[in-house]
């Protein structure tokens, strides 16, 4: 089983920047491929944000943070980043991280891809 631990999140104002964390354990039993985040406002369904293939150094991100939002994994940390810059209201959402064994292209942005996902560590935008 794979726990999923995220941080990172606070408050900031609007072109400001945060970087999140989530570290994976318990990957000696079950291989993670694939990391990615989502995110979830009030009153709104889950939004895929960006994905990494750890064994592909591929990544996608969203149309929405394209250009802003940078997806990236730290292997000997078990860790996958999300650095975010030039960030937005629009941007406040609690974020989670997801992760699978396997990279699944062009539908990473599915949340019923990934297996495990973590608790989430919330981000508001505001001035």
């Amino acid at each position: 089983q794979v726990q999923l631990v995220e941080s990172g999140g606070g408050s900031v104002r609007p072109r400001g920047s945060l970087r999140l964390s989530c570290v994976a354990s318990g990957g000696d039993t079950a291989p993670v491929n694939s990391m990615a985040w989502f995110r979830q406002a009030p009153g709104k369904g889950r939004e895929a944000v960006a994905a990494i293939y750890i064994g592909g150094a591929t990544t996608a991100e969203a149309d929405s943070v394209r250009g802003r939002f940078t997806i990236s994994h730290d292997d000997a940390k078990n860790t996958a980043y999300l650095q975010m810059n030039n960030l937005l209201p629009e941007d406040s959402a609690m974020y989670y991280c997801a992760a699978d064994a396997y990279w699944h292209g062009p539908e990473w942005s599915y949340p019923s891809r990934y297996t495990y996902w973590g608790r989430g560590t919330q981000v508001t935008v505001s001035s």
